[in-house]
C-alpha cells in the first residue's frame, strides 16, 4: 500500500512542526539573557520578576492535556493556526509591555498559545507521517529541534538583549507566526472534528490538576510564597496535596468517560510509559543545566549575556551534528539503544560540570562536559520522542502528544525548584551550581534506570519476535 498523496506535502509539513516548535522552545529560554533588562526597566522585585517566566510555565504546563485533545477533537489545523494566533498576539503584548503587571499577564496569555501549539504540532506530526524511515527521520528532527532550540535561545536571547533590546526576542514572534499561520493553512490538509461529547470534566481536572502541581513546584522556590520552609510551606504542601487528588479524579474520570482528554489505554505500552518517566528526569536535569549554568558563567567568569549564550557553543554544535545522524543510527541500531547511550553520555557530562569551580578553567570544566551533554542530546531526544509516541493510533495522536509534552513540561518545573532547593543554602553560587549539578546527576541516572528496565527490554523483546512473525507469514 502506498501513501503517494501525503509525499508532495511532508516536506513542507515537516518544516511547519519544527519552526513552529523551535518558536517555542526559543521562547522558552530567550527570556533567561534578557530577565536583568527586564528587571531594571520594569523596577520589578525578585518576586516579580520570577513570575516573569512562572506565569508562562504555569500555564502552559496546566493547559496541555486540553490543548493538545482539542486538536482531535476540532481538528488539527484549526486549532494549530487558533495555537499560533494566539501566541503571536501575545508575543506582542510582551514586547510592547509598559509595566510589569502587563507583562505578567501577556507571558500568561502566551503560555495558552504555546499550550496549543506544542502538543498539536507533535500530533501533526504523529497523523501524518507513517511509521518506518518516513517518521523516524521526521522524530528525530524533531528531537534536534527539542535539543538545540534551548541553547540558541540564549544566544539569540544574549544578541538581541545587549544590541537591541529584550522586548526583540518577543516581537520577531509575531511575523514568524503569521507566516507559519499562512503557510498552515495552504499546506496541512483538514482533519474531521471527532463526533461525541466533549470530555468536561477531564479538560478540568487535568487543567487544574497539572496547574495546581506546578504552581506547587513554582512556589517552592519563592521566598515570598514558601519563606525559609521551603517545600513545608503551606503555599507548596497545599497545591501539591490538592494537584495530586485532582489528578487521582481525573484517572478514575478517564476511566468512565466516552471521549476522555488522556485515554489511560496510553499508559499500557510499558514503552510509553518509561519515555514519559524519563523525559520527565532528563527535561528537569536540562532546564536545570541551562538555568544554573547560565548564572555561573556570567557570575564566575564575568561573561557578558551575549557570550553566556556563545559559551554553550560547544555543545549546540555537536548536538546538531549528532542528530544529523540520528534518523540513520535508529535504524542500524535501534530507537532503545541508542536513547540509553545518550542517557549515558549525558549523564557523564552533567557528572563532570558537578566538579566544576570558579578557578577552573572554562575549556576544561565547563565546554568540554558540554561536548559530552551536545553528543547525549542529540543522541537521546529523538529516540525519547519515538518512545512517546510509540504505537500512537491517529485517533490518540493529539493525546499522546499532549502527554509527553505535558511530562516534558511538569519535569522542567519540578527540576528547577528540585534542584534549586537543594543548592540553596550551600553558602555561594558555586557550591549551589555544583550541587545542582550533582542533582542532576542522579536524575539522570534514574532517568537511565527507567530506560534500561521499562523501554530497552521492549524493543529487545520485539526484535527477537519478528522474525518469528515473518517465518509465520511465509
Amino acid at each position: 500500500m502506498t501513501h503517494a498523496p501525503h509525499r508532495p506535502t511532508t516536506r513542507p509539513l515537516l518544516a511547519i512542526i519544527l519552526v513552529s516548535y523551535f518558536m517555542i522552545i526559543l521562547d522558552n529560554s530567550i527570556i533567561f539573557t534578557g530577565l536583568p533588562q527586564i528587571q531594571t526597566a520594569m523596577g520589578l522585585t525578585a518576586t516579580e520578576l520570577s513570575w516573569v517566566q512562572n506565569a508562562y510555565t504555569l500555564v502552559f504546563g496546566g493547559l496541555l492535556l486540553l490543548g493538545a485533545r482539542a486538536g482531535d477533537l476540532l481538528g488539527r489545523r484549526r486549532v494549530f493556526v487558533a495555537g499560533l494566533a494566539l501566541f503571536g498576539v501575545a508575543s506582542a503584548l510582551v514586547g510592547l509591555a509598559p509595566a510589569g503587571w502587563w507583562l505578567i499577564a501577556a507571558r500568561a496569555v502566551q503560555g495558552v498559545g504555546a499550550a496549543v501549539v506544542a502538543p498539536t504540532a507533535l500530533s501533526l506530526l504523529t497523523a501524518h507521517f507513517e511509521p518506518g524511515p518516513e517518521r523516524t527521520r521526521a522524530v528525530a528532527a524533531y528531537g534536534a529541534v527539542a535539543g538545540i532550540g534551548a541553547s540558541v535561545g540564549l544566544v539569540v536571547g544574549g544578541a538581541l538583549a545587549q544590541w537591541v533590546s529584550w522586548r526583540a526576542g518577543f516581537l520577531i514572534n509575531v511575523p514568524i507566526g503569521a507566516a507559519l499561520a499562512w503557510a498552515a493553512v495552504r499546506t496541512i490538509p483538514t482533519s474531521a472534528p471527532a463526533r461525541g461529547r466533549f470530555d468536561t470534566a477531564g479538560a478540568v481536572l487535568s487543567t487544574l490538576g497539572v496547574g495546581s502541581l506546578v504552581f506547587g513546584i513554582v512556589a517552592s522556590g519563592d521566598p515570598d510564597l514558601a519563606g525559609d520552609a521551603g517545600w513545608a510551606a503551606p503555599a507548596v504542601v497545599v497545591p501539591l496535596m490538592v494537584g495530586g487528588m485532582l489528578l487521582a479524579a481525573l484517572v478514575l474520570n478517564e476511566a468512565r468517560a466516552a471521549q476522555p482528554i488522556m485515554p489511560l489505554r496510553l499508559f499500557a505500552s510499558r514503552e510509553r510509559t518509561g519515555a514519559y518517566v524519563a523525559r520527565m528526569l532528563f527535561a528537569g536535569t536540562m532546564i536545570g543545566f541551562f538555568y544554573f549554568t547560565t548564572q555561573f558563567l556570567q557570575s564566575a567568569y564575568g561573561f557578558t549575556p551575549l557570550a553566556a549564550g556563545v559559551a554553550f557553543f560547544p555543545m549546540t554544535v555537536v548536538n546538531f551534528a549528532v542528530a544529523v545522524f540520528v534518523a540513520r543510527l535508529t535504524r542500524r541500531f535501534g530507537n532503545a539503544p541508542l536513547l540509553a547511550v545518550g542517557l549515558a553520555f549525558t549523564l557523564a557530562g552533567i557528572a563532570w560540570l558537578a566538579q566544576v569551580t570558579p578557578s577552573a578553567p572554562y575549556a576544561t570544566a565547563v565546554a568540554l562536559p558540554m561536548v559530552l551533554v551536545g553528543i547525549g542530546q542529540g543522541l537521546a531526544f529523538g529516540p525519547l520522542t519515538a518512545a512517546g509516541i510509540a504505537g500512537l493510533q491517529a485517533a490518540d495522536a493529539g493525546a499522546g502528544s499532549g502527554l509527553v509534552n505535558t511530562a516534558h513540561q511538569l519535569g522542567s518545573s519540578l527540576g528547577v525548584a528540585v534542584l534549586v532547593t537543594a543548592g540553596a543554602g550551600t553558602g555561594t553560587l558555586a557550591r549551589e551550581v555544583a550541587t545542582a549539578y550533582a542533582g542532576g546527576t542522579a536524575m539522570l541516572a534514574a532517568a537511565l534506570a527507567v530506560v534500561l528496565l521499562l523501554i530497552v527490554p521492549r524493543e529487545l523483546a520485539a526484535r527477537r519476535a519478528a522474525p518469528a512473525r515473518k517465518e509465520a507469514h511465509v
